[in-house]
Order: C-alpha cells, then structure tokens, then sequence
C-alpha cells in the first residue's frame, strides 16, 4: 500500500478510529488483480449485471441466454470477485459494480472489466464506494464518446484501474465499516425474503382462484358464490378483440416492450437503452392503457411467453407482440388470470417452435380461439380481482420497507465515506 496522505475523514467515524491517522489515497491498480481467465469448454451459468441489482442470469435479464458463440471468449470470476459492467443506466451513468456473491464461479462477458481485491485488504469495504457511484463520477471525464452500438461506454481499463478510493489505513476500520454495511444489508435481505414470500403466496393463491378447463368451479370459491353456478371457458375471441392500429404517421415515439418480469414496460428502461431508431417504427402497433400483450418470446420466467396488461399509457410495441383489448370491463380478471399456467398447455398445444426455438409460432387466429374463464356471476370476477388486489397492496407495502431501508442505507453511505469533492480539493 502506498502511504500516499490524504487530509481526509468521513463525516461519520466510529469512536475507536476518531483518533487514528487520515484516510490513505488509494488507486484501484493498487489494491486488486485484473481477472483475464477465459471460460473456454467449462460449463458455467452466464451472468450480466443490472444495475441497481447486482449479478443476475442472462435467462433472467433478457429472457434468454445471449452469449451465443461468444461464451468461450467471457471471463471466469469466483465467488468473491467483481466486475465492471461498462453500461450506463440511470442509477450508474458511467457504468456500476458489484461483486459476485451467488455462485462459486460463473462466466461473466469479457467486455466487463472483472478484477480480484489483494488479500491484504478488506474487499467488502470498497462496496461501499461502488455502491454511492465514487468511481462514475471520477470515470465521467474518460469517457471519451457515447456509448457504442452494444450500449457500453468507452472506458479503457487503465482508466478504470486508476481511480482513487480513499482508504483506512487500519484494516480495523475498513472491517468495522464493512460489518456496518453488511449488518444492514441483512436486514435488507430479511425485508427481502418476506417480500418474495409474498409474491410466491400471491402465486399459489391464483392457481387456485381460476379452476383448470375440466373444472366446473376453482379450488378456492368465496361463500357468496358458492351456489352463483358453474364457470365455463370462452373463446378469447368472444370477449376481446384484437389491436391492429399502426404508428403510420410515427407520430408516437414512446416505444414498449413486454417483459416476462416487468410486464409492459418503456423499452429505455427495461434495456437501459433504445433499441430501435425512430426510423423504424411506423409498423410498430399502438397500444392504450388497459390493452393487454402477448410477448411469445418463451424464458425460464414465462415458458409460452408473458402476457401483460398495460398499466402505463398510450405508447407502441413491436409488430412481433400480438395486442388485444377487453370488450367489457373485466376488473382486472383476466389480469391475474394470465398470470397463472392455467392457460399454457393450450398456447403449447398449438404452437409451432419452427426455426425460432426461442419464441412461440402461434397463428393469430389460434390465439384468439384461446380458452378463458368466464363467472356465471360478473360480481364473482369482480371479487377475485379485488381480493389479488388486496394481496398486492400488502406486497406494495413490503416492497415501500424494503426502499426505506435502501434510501437509509444510501445516506449512510454518503456519511461512512468521503465525498469525491473532499478527496480532490
């Protein structure tokens, strides 16, 4: 380490290290290895980074794996290492790090930069800064242009090697500063895990809120239908109808995509970038709030493709995604409805894989002949939408717990470690 002084401390210190020297000035070259060894034949999960989340499957950001015939050429890291996404995204402009906590190993692209910590320091400690985005805001003027056509920005590794993270001299401290991240990231995770318990109670709820097409009536009734009669299925058809109107003027720039995870969703944000130019869009169809999607891209998330209702306004979507609207309103039954499996073996049953082994080949008409349920009693759908709903709020609620606790993490940050002003003064 290089004894280099910086006449700079936090604003927060705890006690024991109020009398300890400043914080050294540290460059990243200084403290880790740059990781070059390539996954070549080793069968690995492939993982990107999504910002503000960490590591995460491509199967689970995209929807498939994209690695293609590049897997060979990324970079095998170990549980422990970090890697630089060079993206930008709202969150992290110049681009975010994490470290990989999920798996042993794992095959990461080699357009990341993915770097080790030396044993001498405490390498949780420096999560910290990549956390509060210290090293964008010192990576901005190296960026010598936007980003390429594959969305990374151009950052060169010695750039990236060289920025500076102030550090404490006694790995003492970086421990105690790194235990008091950690103690808070447990309980963020606790919050976590309530709020995925949530989500998988929600989904066992609906598989037995919507009886099955050989079914007269769900596993689950309220008692106040328990004698409204049997349900029946209907043609799709019968009660919605499709979209078609097209962008032929271009006139609307909003673009949308459909996401297994997200649902309808502004592309911009789900991609963290445009993906299509406004050139091209005047096939694409246009779409209102309270119109429904079919995305037939299948994922280990939606094995038939997602369907989801828009939520977020008037915009357009690819020609690709098959659009559909409700004749009547339908309290946002069919909503959770399509959330279930119940209607996949009919999508599976129909379709044809063709030369895309990644999206389903379903005709059009095929599609809208797709059973749906109908209640002898309107009230009935009525109720079991308000009743999701009402599991919804309490996910809603558990989720606002879990942002609290991030944006108290994140002023802790801001008060545990230097700002970028107060090194460079």
């Amino acid at each position: 380490m290089s004894d280099k002084k910086l006449k700079i401390v936090p604003r927060k210190r705890f006690p024991q290290f109020e009398s300890s020297e400043t914080w050294i000035e540290l460059a990243l070259i200084q403290l880790s290895d740059r990781i070059t060894d390539k996954v070549g034949t080793k069968k690995l999960t492939t993982l990107s980074i999504s910002a503000g989340v960490g590591f995460v499957s491509q199967a689970e950001k995209f929807d498939r794996d994209i690695s293609g015939n590049q897997y060979r050429n990324y970079i095998r890291i170990k549980k422990g290492d970090f890697s630089y996404n060079k993206g930008n995204s709202k969150k992290f402009p110049q681009g975010c790090i994490y470290e990989l906590n999920e798996y042993e190993e794992a095959a990461v692209p080699n357009a990341f930069i993915s770097f080790r910590f030396h044993d001498d320091v405490v390498s949780d400690f420096y999560k910290g800064y990549f956390e509060n985005n210290f090293h964008g805001k010192q990576l901005t003027k190296h960026i010598t242009s936007g980003a390429r056509s594959n969305g990374l920005l151009n950052i060169n590794a010695d750039d990236f090697f060289n920025i500076v993270l102030p550090t404490p001299k006694e790995t003492a401290e970086q421990q105690k500063i790194a235990d008091c991240i950690e103690s808070l990231d447990d309980l963020i995770s606790v919050e976590n895990n309530r709020l995925k318990a949530l989500q998988k109670h929600k989904v066992g709820l609906m598989q037995k809120l919507f009886p099955t097409r050989n079914q007269s009536s769900p596993v689950y009734r309220f008692c106040e239908f328990s004698t409204s009669g049997s349900w029946k299925y209907v043609k799709l058809s019968d009660v919605a109808e499709r979209v078609i109107s097209k962008n032929r003027d271009n006139n609307i720039q909003r673009v949308f995509t459909n996401s297994a995870i997200n649902g309808v969703i502004e592309q911009n944000k789900y991609f963290e970038r445009e993906i299509v130019s406004e050139n091209n869009l005047s096939n694409y169809s246009i779409i209102e709030k309270g119109d429904y999607v079919y995305n037939p891209r299948i994922s280990t998330v939606a094995p038939v493709g997602p369907i989801s209702k828009n939520k977020i306004g008037k915009g357009i979507i690819s020609p690709l995604y098959t659009v559909f609207r409700f004749r009547d309103e339908d309290y946002d039954f069919y909503e959770y409805y399509f959330k279930t499996t119940l209607w996949h073996q009919y999508i599976n049953g129909k379709s044809n894989m063709g030369a895309r082994h990644d999206r389903i080949n379903i005709s059009t008409d095929d599609f809208m002949n797709m059973p749906v349920p109908v209640c002898p009693n309107s009230k009935e759908q009525e109720r079991i939408a308000l009743f999701l709903k009402s599991v919804d709020e309490l996910i809603i609620k558990q989720e606002q717990r879990v942002e609290a606790l991030n944006k108290h993490k994140e002023g802790l940050l801001q008060q545990l470690f230097p700002s970028l002003e107060e090194v460079i003064k």
